[in-house]
């Protein structure tokens, strides 16, 4: 292990991207939107730069997220019944005949069904390496957005998905999972610990193996996407370069050369939808395994907001010009609550989110999934507990698997 002829990442060096000089009227004013365009199967290079919008249909974007009457409709709903009604736990091991042990993962419950495994993505939220509280229709936000991603990234990356039977519920093959997340960053930014730009504003200017130029700032775009693999150690995610992934034998050398590819060209789509929708995706994590047949697979999450930060793309630019943060539809407004009123990292009690936030939250994660998925979420009745919804539903498609 780690004798290598040919280094597997050597060192990238990145330069400041050159942004245009600043314009002082609104990119709504102006009708503009800013675009994300992508170097042909070059999967790392993206180049910003400012075109018109097809019908300025992106230009309210902004507006429709803090000011339209569908967000006061939803946040009434969440106000209403949801708040009090998350999925924050379940047992389905009591529940479900065959199912075998339960692992409580920080926002899934993962259940052994033999050859399968059962996912529950619940309404847990974690950051920080913590729960900070429970969003309403969290759990079905994130597994619907996978679900939509998983369909069309198949022909990149075939997934572990057999079926979903439920709003909140994946049935996955069993496969060995690399115990290696690949994280994919397009920007400098970021608010925990392996942030990029909180590593970069330390002084690092190598990181996970991608050499970073001085005077970046935070949110500036990397002049290419970049790939920061971390490992998991004592729950903390923990960087790690290309050749000490091989040097401990977390993978070899050609299922990281095969996976990093992939991620990158994962992202490169993802972006692209994105934007296509008025969005830029600024990072995001991927987990792959292995089939028995030795065939990589794509599993876990696939660009949720959960996983991934998603900003506005017709304010970025001006934004960025003016110091301000853009404009985003991700949970990072939550962890930079938490970071202003406490130490996420170190204090034994954290405050409670106050339920303004965890309404906003939910709105944001259900305004995200409706832009990118251009289809209406639909909120689940309250009229069966959700638990017995999950029970039933898992029972009856583990039957029809046998």
């Amino acid at each position: 292990m780690g004798d290598f002829t040919v280094a597997l990442n050597p060192p990238k060096t990145f330069g400041p991207e050159i942004l245009p000089p600043i314009n002082r009227t609104s990119a709504a004013a102006r009708g503009r939107v800013t675009k994300i365009s992508f170097k042909p199967h070059g999967f790392r290079a993206i180049r910003a730069s400012v075109m018109p919008s097809e019908g300025q249909q992106h230009s309210s974007l902004g507006d429709s997220l803090v000011n339209s009457p569908h967000r006061n409709d939803v946040v009434d709903v969440i106000r209403r019944s949801a708040i009090s009604n998350c999925l924050s736990e379940t047992n389905l091991h009591n529940t479900v005949p065959g199912l075998l042990s339960k692992t409580r993962g920080k926002v899934r419950d993962i259940y052994d069904a033999g050859d399968y495994l059962v996912l529950v993505t619940t309404d847990r939220q974690s950051a920080f390496d913590r729960i900070l509280a429970s969003i309403p229709f969290k759990g079905q936000v994130l597994n619907e957005t996978s679900l939509w991603w998983f369909e069309r990234t198949k022909q990149i990356v075939p997934n572990a998905v057999v079926s979903a039977p439920d709003k909140n519920v994946t049935i996955a093959k069993k496969c060995s999972v690399f115990p290696v997340e690949f994280v994919a960053r397009g920007f400098v930014t970021g608010s925990t610990d392996t942030s990029l730009w909180t590593v970069y504003n330390k002084g690092a200017r190598n990181y996970c193996g991608n050499v970073l130029p001085d005077g970046m700032v935070k949110n500036q775009k990397l002049s290419e996407n970049i790939l920061t693999p971390t490992t998991k150690a004592a729950d903390h995610d923990v960087p790690v370069t290309p050749e000490e992934i091989i040097e401990r034998g977390l993978m070899t050398q050609s299922d990281y050369e095969e996976v990093s590819e992939k991620a990158l060209s994962l992202f490169e789509y993802g972006q692209q939808v994105a934007s296509e929708h008025g969005l830029i995706l600024v990072d995001t994590k991927y987990e792959f395994g292995k089939a028995n047949d030795g065939s990589i697979m794509l599993i876990d999450e696939v660009h949720t907001p959960d996983s991934s930060r998603y900003w506005i793309a017709s304010s970025y630019l001006e934004r960025f010009q003016n110091g301000l943060e853009p404009e985003n539809i991700d949970k990072e407004f939550l962890r930079l609550w938490f970071k202003s009123h406490c130490n996420p990292y170190e204090d034994e009690v954290l405050p409670d989110a106050p339920e303004d936030l965890v309404c906003e939250l939910s709105w944001r994660y259900i305004f995200l999934y409706e832009t990118i998925t251009n289809s209406k979420f639909e909120m689940p009745l309250a009229e069966e507990p959700i638990h017995d919804r999950i029970s039933r539903n898992v029972a009856s498609a583990l039957s029809s698997l046998k």
